[in-house]
């Protein structure tokens, strides 16, 4: 089984402490106190707690990788000492070796020196890179959390098989915008994994943004909507800065209007909980400049553009989840 850390996330000090194993001892008693078996969290932990590993891996350290291990650091969620990320070359981590963490090229040593392990590998290599995977000795299990595109946790599961017996694996999408910390970060729990590891997950992911635990069946929309989203609304914020720039303002301040525009529209939904079509009406005055631009956007069809857009990502995600 893995080892996690219960801690409060105002005293950090405190778990980094723990992983140096300072409190060795006051860590397994708070453990046995809080899991009541099977994972399962006992009565009276509060919502300002949070589970993390005590040791945490990355096989692969790409752009989404060194986000996620930067913000896991910088919030105090694991210590950089007890960190290990491999890659098959030093470019990437050489990238990484500036914050403390341990590297190497030898992807069986983070699997057997970690209580969760992060798989952040091309689809195309997953396959090829688990099966160099010795099994594990001692009854070493440690979770994995992929952020594979488009691989479904029963291939997971089957791929693991042979590194460890019920391997305990999450299914995880985490967006661009999780590299500045306001990502969308979606994960699903396999056959085997608890409780605990669904908050050591959570926990993990919140620090780069949202995140939620979603059925698998809806793992493809959610690719089509938040996972391709990004891309939209880079294409629309290309597409208002062009308006602007036609209409007379400087190339720059044109972006930078765009890009705040849609960042402070975004705020309003997520921070006054009113519908969209609400917060749009109240900017619509009668015979206004607004609503002349709305019927423009609906004689050329943008809610249909960007519903179509969902579907085919969301299709395409399915279709590519499909090929063995």
């Amino acid at each position: 089984m893995s080892s996690y850390f219960i801690i409060n996330h105002h005293h950090h000090q405190d778990q980094q402490k723990a992983a140096r194993g300072e409190s060795a001892a006051g860590m397994k008693n708070e453990m046995e106190a809080v899991f009541g078996g099977a994972g399962k969290t006992a009565p009276g932990v509060t919502v300002a707690m949070a589970v993390n590993p005590a040791s945490l891996g990355f096989i692969g350290i790409g752009n989404m990788a060194q986000a996620l291990l930067t913000a896991f650091l910088k919030k105090g969620l694991v210590d950089p000492q007890l960190a290990i990320a491999s890659a098959p070359s030093d470019r990437n981590l050489d990238k990484i070796r500036p914050l403390g963490v341990k590297t190497t090229h030898n992807n069986n040593e983070v699997v057997s020196s970690s209580d969760l392990v992060f798989l952040c590998v091309k689809p195309h290599l997953l396959g090829p890179v688990l099966a160099d995977l010795q099994p594990l000795q001692d009854g070493h299990s440690p979770l994995f959390v992929s952020v594979v595109t488009g691989v479904c946790l029963e291939d997971l599961e089957e791929m693991l098989g042979s590194v460890v017996e019920n391997p305990r694996v999450v299914r995880s999408m985490p967006n661009t915008p999780s590299t500045v910390g306001l990502g969308c970060c979606l994960y699903v729990r396999g056959t085997h994994t608890t409780e605990a590891d669904a908050e050591a997950t959570n926990s993990l992911l919140s620090s780069v943004g949202m995140s939620a635990e979603i059925p698998e069946y809806q793992m493809d929309a959610a690719c089509g909507l938040a996972g391709s989203g990004p891309a939209y609304i880079y294409a629309a914020i290309e597409a208002l800065a062009d308006g602007g720039v036609k209409m007379g303002l400087p190339r720059q301040l044109a972006q930078t209007l765009a890009a705040q525009t849609v960042k402070g529209a975004a705020s309003m939904v997520l921070e006054t909980g009113k519908h969209p079509g609400q917060l749009k009406d109240e900017v619509c005055s009668p015979s206004g400049t607004t609503i002349a631009a709305m019927h423009t956007l609906e004689k050329h069809g943008f809610r249909n553009c960007l519903i179509s857009a969902v579907e085919a990502s969301a299709l395409r995600a399915k279709e590519l989840g499909a090929k063995k």
